[in-house]
């Protein structure tokens, strides 16, 4: 393998050319390539929109082996693979929503082909397949995208994240580059200690963005601010908002007004959601009013305003999604919309999303039941979680549900995806020999079991993704049939199956406890929650303070102690007309001053309430006007 010490600086930037077309990398990115390239481990701090990708996918193109790529964000591996295929480079992907044929091609794609780069989701990395292909991969390098999902102090912890550092010992000598845009200095540390970081290593790009105008609007009519400003900036925008309906309703009063708008949220089928995005991405469609749901992936720099409805529970996530104005360097604008009752919500939520562990665990008992897993049953299973429809049910709140589902989580216990295009999954219920006493006889039923068995290992362990298309086109059937057949093994008991489809999944770690053995750590539970409260603190303050540049909070909640004031945010430009203000009546109190009697800069200062400073350029700038002089005494007379 080229040993990365002979690389130049030269090779990099034509690596860069050739690829991107770009002349040159933007601030930060070398160093974090030439860290990389040093084999050092390195977490990477940079804004949204700052060119994370290129830190990895530049090092890795210059020099032979592949780069691992762990991100959570199905739809963002699928755009980062398409996007590298379209410029000619080999890229391949493994996450669940493929089937156990199609990951076992990939894998060997990547130990016996050219693939560069391999995208994995991190639930993956635990598998069988994946452990034993990986330590014949010739690696050169580990990224790991949203590292702040490691740290279970970080605002989107992920337990799936922690098997990275079991990665890394089947990787021995391969360095790990950790990349976040949104990690204060306790999380940045706890990502360097779950990575197994050989020596700290910090490398921090500016998370100050020029370009965009933060503002925060105190207002009880929300509609009629951000009616004006749709219609007072041009061009395309995102309005974030809490819940579906909301967004729903918030959309039907922007078209009554004239405005081509969409709606976007979980609750819409995925086809719809992708063509939605599309209307947007392409133009079509001006405003987007959303969920959070709404973001990541989005592939359109020209975006002019991003407005928050409802304010975010942390600045992490604010600063993320107003981020998504302006990657093209233009003047844009991220408007947060703040009225009188909003910190009296966001506390009845907060409260809402921290039930007692008692109410946890009830969640759990009530989750299990919905499913149908008894105890003692469930190892390794999974199935299809509407969590709209289970919260409908059972008439509790979804921000509770999702709380105590993080905590399940988090505990080792159960794990929901985000929702995915899921291939078929079979389990067998009987066991090997049961299968062969049954005796089906040479009917249908009996040719779709051995040609299942002959195609996928594991169906008898747990569940197991299938492909009804290789079993349709190896049995004869048609795909109708071998749903039918699937079907009629099911009614029989023999499997269990889950038809092919596009939704969260729910997987259960463990079989199901008995509640009163279900245990949650009181300590996360209490430290998390005081996090929490911390951060919405952080947002809070953010909302309301009026003295201190918008930017400037933001760059030091990141951990950017010399941050200097933007100039363009609410706060600043305010600072500007009092200063512009001042100014004035300073020019007018000193001509009055003058038509009375004439004085030097010394009596005027004696006279006037304001530094020496600002009278001294108040005098430079009336002279400058021509309204003032100086006679030879040093006394100021007025010009008549």
């Amino acid at each position: 393998m080229n040993s990365p010490k002979n690389i130049t600086a030269t090779t990099l930037q034509q690596t860069l050319e050739r690829y991107w077309g770009y002349a040159s990398f933007r601030e930060g990115q070398m160093a974090i390539i030439q860290s990389v390239m040093d084999c050092r481990d390195t977490l990477a701090l940079m804004p949204t929109g700052g060119g994370k990708s290129l830190t990895y996918q530049v090092p890795t193109l210059a020099r032979e082996g592949l780069c691992i790529v762990v991100t959570p964000l199905i739809a963002l591996m699928k755009d980062q693979v398409d996007r590298l295929r379209r410029m000619g480079i080999s890229a391949t992907a493994i996450h669940s929503g493929m089937s156990y044929t199609q990951i076992d091609n990939a894998l060997d794609n990547c130990v016996y082909g050219d693939v560069k780069f391999l995208y994995v989701a991190p639930e993956r990395l635990a598998t069988e397949a994946f452990r034993l292909r990986v330590q014949r991969m010739k690696v050169s390098l580990l990224a790991v995208d949203e590292a702040h999902c490691i740290s279970q102090w970080g605002y989107d912890f992920r337990p799936s994240y922690l098997r990275i550092a079991e990665l890394r010992q089947h990787l021995k000598d391969v360095p790990v580059l950790a990349l976040t845009a949104s990690a204060t200095e306790m999380v940045a540390k706890d990502i360097m200690h779950h990575l197994d970081f050989q020596e700290p290593n910090i490398l921090r790009s500016s998370f100050a963005r020029p370009n965009l105008s933060y503002a925060v609007r105190h207002t009880d009519d929300k509609q009629e601010q951000l009616l004006r400003i749709i219609n007072n900036v041009s061009g395309s925008g995102i309005v974030y908002m809490r819940s579906r309906e909301g967004c729903e309703q918030l959309c039907e009063t922007l078209r009554n007004q004239g405005i081509s708008a969409s709606f976007y949220h979980a609750g819409l089928p995925h086809a719809e959601r992708s063509m939605r995005q599309e209307e947007w991405t392409t133009g079509k469609v001006r405003v987007m009013v959303a969920t959070n749901a709404f973001g990541m992936g989005i592939d359109k720099a020209d975006v002019r305003f991003v407005v928050h409805f409802t304010m975010c529970d942390s600045l992490e996530s604010y600063y993320q999604e107003a981020g998504r104005a302006g990657r093209d360097g233009q003047r844009s604008y991220a408007v947060l919309l703040s009225s009188s009752d909003d910190s009296s919500k966001i506390t009845k939520r907060f409260d809402a999303e921290f039930p007692p562990l008692e109410e946890v665990k009830s969640i759990y008992e009530k989750i299990c039941d919905y499913v149908q897993v008894a105890v003692g049953d469930g190892l390794y299973a999974s199935f299809i979680f509407n969590i709209h429809d289970f919260c409908r049910r059972e008439r509790i709140y979804i921000g509770k549900v999702r709380a105590a589902i993080n905590l399940l989580e988090q505990n080792g216990y159960l794990t929901l995806t985000e929702e995915m295009e899921n291939p078929a999954r079979i389990h067998f219920c009987i066991s090997r020999d049961e299968l062969y006493r049954i005796r089906v006889g040479r009917n249908e039923l009996d040719h779709i079991i051995r040609i299942i068995l002959r195609l996928y290992n594991g169906v008898f362990t747990e569940f197991r993704p299938i492909d009804e298309r290789t079993i349709a086109s190896t049995s004869g059937y048609t795909i109708e049939r071998v749903k039918e057949l699937l079907k009629r093994m099911w009614q029989l008991r023999i499997i269990r199956y889950i038809p092919a489809n596009s939704s969260p999944m729910l997987f259960f770690n463990e079989e199901r406890l008995p509640t009163k053995d279900l245990y949650i750590s009181p300590e996360t539970y209490v430290h998390r929650k005081e996090l929490m409260a911390e951060r919405f603190e952080n947002m809070h303050h953010y909302a309301e303070q009026q003295t201190e540049c918008r930017s400037v909070v933001l760059q030091r909640y990141f951990g950017d102690q010399k941050a200097t004031a933007c100039g363009t945010c609410d706060v600043c430009l305010a600072a500007k007309r009092r200063e512009k203000s001042d100014g004035k009546a300073l020019s007018e109190s000193i001509l009055d001053l003058l038509s009375r009697e004439e004085m030097n800069i010394k009596e005027l200062c004696r006279e006037l309430k304001h530094s020496p400073e600002k009278v001294i350029a108040a005098v430079d700038k009336l002279k400058a006007e021509g309204k003032i002089s100086a006679q030879i005494s040093g006394k100021l007379i007025i010009i008549e």
